[in-house]
């Protein structure tokens, strides 16, 4: 498959919580490096995701929003 997006960062699944909705799904992209993201609870099933497996995860937005 090709996308158009370049932010394509590889890493393990190291978690799939499924909630209401949405599953969030954590990926260790390097070590101790968590990024999480939030998808729907059909697409996670749709994917088959499980811990451990490899997952990329693509990120393209217009905005990134950031506070402490």
């Amino acid at each position: 498959m090709r996308l158009s997006a370049r932010n394509q960062i590889q890493g393990r699944i190291v978690e799939v919580r499924p909630g209401a909705t949405t599953t969030h799904v954590k990926i260790e992209i390097a070590d101790g490096v968590i990024l999480t993201a939030s998808i729907t609870n059909e697409a996670s099933e749709e994917l088959g995701l499980k811990i451990g497996d490899t997952a990329t995860a693509v990120i393209k937005a217009s905005d990134v929003m950031v506070g402490v």
